[in-house]
Order: structure tokens, then sequence, then C-alpha cells
């Protein structure tokens, strides 16, 4: 997990203080979480429990009413509790655990269930800044897949490495038959590949494409439509295609890549700008005191 600065975190929190992210089998696989080793402790006990939601404000958990968390967490006046969150760094093969203190919200039957209920355990102060870094990071990129949708990142050495991708050889599936292909150019909304192919039998096709990324290690499938494909000049069988994804299906951990390579890109610009103006600011100050030298 990369080291966020202290104003990007209070911007992280500022900005998605009441976003709930529930944990679907996708969200779980992107942020590494742990849900075997996830506790709730309550007046001395601990118990196993699943967690459902999270925001910056409150979890909620499902226990069983049979269980001794229930016991514990539904007593008359509500009472403290904490909640362990555990996550696989996926850099450095380590865990990231912490606890979040909080209180008992509410208490309701999950599904209309007479054996499960759902708890909300109301934090009482800030979270720790691991679970604002990697909740944030993820809000983060579900917020700019819709605002940097058409920003194309060009894929060469440099942005491999940044993105976290393998290589750029990898496979496209044309309905249902694989093919090679070299990836040329990726964002949010598609991709253009180069194929081996016949232009008119593969436009306004369903396509997979399928991308190898590192940290973690992992093929990610997005689906899409050719709506393009123009033959190189020069060849007769080689075409450039445009896929325009499906972004209601578009994997959580593409749109986490990206924005990751798309963050940083913008900090690095930031930065020289700003080292930049503090090279100018000299020359300014000194055109301006000779400036009105010579009006004196």
């Amino acid at each position: 997990m990369g080291i966020a600065t202290s104003q990007q975190l209070t911007k992280y929190y500022d900005q998605y203080r009441d976003t709930e992210i529930t944990f679907t089998k996708d969200i779980i696989r992107a942020l590494g979480l742990d849900p075997r080793q996830v506790y709730v402790k309550c007046n001395g006990g601990q118990w196993p429990c699943i967690i459902n939601s999270t925001s910056f404000q409150h979890a909620k958990i499902i226990v069983g009413t049979k269980g001794g968390a229930f016991q514990a967490l539904a007593v008359k006046d509500a009472p403290t509790a904490s909640i362990r969150f555990c996550f696989n760094e996926q850099e450095d093969d380590g865990i990231i655990t912490f606890l979040v203190s909080s209180r008992v919200a509410e208490i309701r039957p999950y599904m209309n269930s007479k054996d499960l209920v759902i708890v909300t355990l109301q934090f009482t102060a800030r979270p720790p800044d691991d679970l604002i870094e990697i909740v944030g990071r993820l809000l983060e990129a579900n917020a700019n897949a819709i605002r940097r949708r058409e920003e194309r990142v060009l894929i060469n050495d440099d942005s491999k490495r940044k993105l976290n991708l393998a290589k750029e050889e990898c496979n496209v599936i044309v309905q249902s038959v694989p093919r090679h292909c070299v990836v040329r150019d990726l964002s949010f909304s598609g991709a253009r590949v180069i194929l081996i192919g016949l232009s008119q039998y593969l436009t306004s096709k369903e396509a997979i494409l399928r991308l190898e990324f590192n940290e973690p290690s992992e093929i990610v499938s997005v689906r899409g439509t050719i709506v393009s494909a123009d033959l190189i000049q020069g060849r007769k069988d080689v075409c450039i295609a445009s896929i325009k994804f499906d972004e209601a299906s578009l994997p959580l951990s593409f749109k986490m890549h990206l924005n990751s390579y798309l963050t940083t890109v913008r900090k690095t610009q930031l930065s020289a700008s700003e080292q930049q103006q503090a090279v100018s600011a000299p020359q300014v100050e000194q055109a301006q005191t000779a400036q009105d030298q010579q009006q004196a």
C-alpha cells in the first residue's frame, strides 16, 4: 500500500466521509480484505463476524442471534465495542490490522432472518489512517472512472511500470476465440489494441480484454465491444481495434490500477509546476526591483 500524505488523507476523509461501501466479492478482492480475520470485541470478549459495509462514520456487521457477540452487543444500554479490520498488504506480502472504537447504534434483523442480525457500529472518533487510505483510494478510483473516463494512457515502459502492467502483450477474446494482441493505450472507457484479423470481421463484435497486472499478481478481464477496426498501412491482415468498455461491469481492480497511474502523474506535474514557480519567483522579484529603481 502506498503512503498517503496527511493532506491526501484529510481530503479523502472530508470528501467521502458519509459514503458507504458494501463488501462485495469484487471489493473484497480489490482491497485485499481478509474476512476470516474480522472480529468484533465487546465486554472483554472477541467474536468473528461478517463485515457487511463501512464508511468513515460507521460499519455494519452481521452476527448470529445465538452467539456470544449478539448477547454482548444487544444489552439495554448501547455498549462500547471495537471492530478489528484485517487487510493483506499486496505489495509486501504482509498484513495490516487495526481496531476501530465504536458503539452500538442499531440492531435489526438481517433480511428478515430470525437467526441473523445486522449491527450498526457508530465510530466514536475519526477512524485510523489505514482505513481512510484503503477505502479512500477505492472511492477516488470510482469517482475518477467517471470524471476522467476519456483520459488515455499510452502504453510504454514508464506507464507499464506505474500501472503495474506486466506486459503490453495480452489476449483479447472475440466471439469466444482468443487472439494475441498488443495494447497501445488504455482509459476507463476503452482501449486500442493491435491484432491480426480482418476489420470487417472484428467491428461490432463483443470482446474481452485480458490484462496481466503485478502487485497483486492477477489477470483482469474487461468486457467491451469493438467499435472500429482499421487496417495498419502496408498490412492487409493487421488491424488497430478500438474497444469500448462496458463501464457498468468495469472491474474495480482495473479502476484502481488506472487511477493510481493518473493520480501519480498528476502529482508529478503539480510538483514540477510548483518547482518552476519557485525558480521563477526570484527572477520576477529582481525584474520588479530593477523596474522600480528605473522609475525612481
